[in-house]
């Protein structure tokens, strides 16, 4: 592979400077919202949301309705642009808008729309001067600074911690609010895991399922996509308690999975599914600790939190430098898949 690091590689590395700055900026102002959003009670909460931001979201809707008790659904984000429709029956909720540009058409409309039937709106952008930050009530900066390699990685790692401490300081989570303090280390401890034995195997194909539970579902699903984004390989992402409802009857023998255990509640039954694909001889690489991962063929370390929101974190920040020596391996350039662009302006 080429010495000079990729601009994913040097993106990524950097996230864990990033988020703890990230923390230390914005602490007053999710003090304040966290106890507006309890005096608010809202009944539900909408995410609006698209491609990574959407992982993004996904992990927000694990965090709310686990630590919060408040249920999220996912707002279709060309409500507005395409079908000219508003909902009435958002107000009084909590719209949650995710974007790493803040310029996406479909997703302003959206949002635009949540807020003028009284939703409160907060955006979480990197850019904070972005048409979808001048919509919000409350602007979450997510501080990642410029993003120039179309495969997002700061930026998401960005988004979980800007919504992991909204989820901290609304619910008053000591635990989580400890994790969140030492997540700079969690994620350069992270950053240093090797990851180098699951290499050659993934490299070698041409399809991988991908799994996770609970708070690494959001995690599987962003490493499936940047799996056909990088690495040009065909992905799909499976919750492990959701696999076993059809796309089980795809795996046989020698095809790869790529699992990543989670360290709470929804490790219940984990290892059991991968004991099942490996007895049908598939290829079983787990990123996790101890008897979760045992039946694994290749077990891949992960850096350790007092909370599973963080250690998730931390998975993703492992996946994405070998993510990136993944592409390189292969003769690709991470920094720019074919066809794509950094800003997708979708109505």
């Amino acid at each position: 592979m080429p010495d000079t690091p990729s601009l994913m590689f040097s993106e990524a590395k950097s996230a864990a400077d990033i988020v703890a700055a990230q923390i230390a900026a914005n602490t007053s102002a999710m003090a304040d919202v966290g106890a507006r959003l309890r005096k608010l009670d809202p009944p539900f909460a909408l995410t609006i949301a698209r491609g990574s931001s959407d992982h993004a979201a996904n992990f927000a809707k694990i965090l709310f309705e686990t630590r919060l008790g408040i249920p999220i659904v996912s707002q279709l984000p060309s409500l507005a642009t395409l079908y000219h429709k508003t909902s009435p029956k958002v107000a009084g909720a909590l719209a949650l808008a995710i974007s790493q540009s803040g310029k996406s058409p479909d997703l302003i409309e959206a949002a635009r729309a949540a807020r003028a039937q009284g939703a409160l709106l907060i955006a979480m952008v990197n850019d904070e001067a972005s048409p979808l930050a001048a919509e919000a009530d409350i602007v979450f900066p997510l501080h990642a600074g410029s993003e120039k390699s179309v495969a997002a990685t700061k930026s998401f790692i960005a988004s979980l911690t800007a919504i992991a401490q909204l989820t901290a300081h609304w619910g008053e989570d000591a635990q989580l609010t400890k994790g969140l303090e030492g997540i700079g280390p969690t994620l350069s401890e992270a950053w240093s895991m090797d990851w180098e034995e699951a290499l050659d195997p993934i490299a070698s194909v041409r399809k991988i399922l991908v799994l996770g539970r609970g708070l690494t579902w959001p995690i599987a699903a962003e490493a499936a996509l940047k799996f056909k984004e990088t690495a040009q390989i065909h992905a799909e992402s499976f919750s492990s308690a959701e696999v076993a409802h059809g796309p089980m009857a795809l795996v046989g023998e020698g095809d790869p999975i790529l699992a990543f255990a989670p360290s709470d509640e929804a490790v219940s039954g984990f290892a059991e599914r991968l004991a099942a694909f490996a007895e049908r001889g598939a290829k079983v690489i787990a990123a996790g600790t101890g008897d979760t991962v045992a039946p694994a063929t290749i077990k891949l370390p992960v850096a350790q939190s007092c909370d599973p929101a963080v250690t998730a974190i931390g998975m993703i920040a492992s996946y994405y430098r070998f993510a990136e020596a993944l592409a390189r391996k292969l003769g690709l350039n991470p920094d720019e898949p074919p066809f794509l662009s950094k800003v997708t302006r979708t109505r």
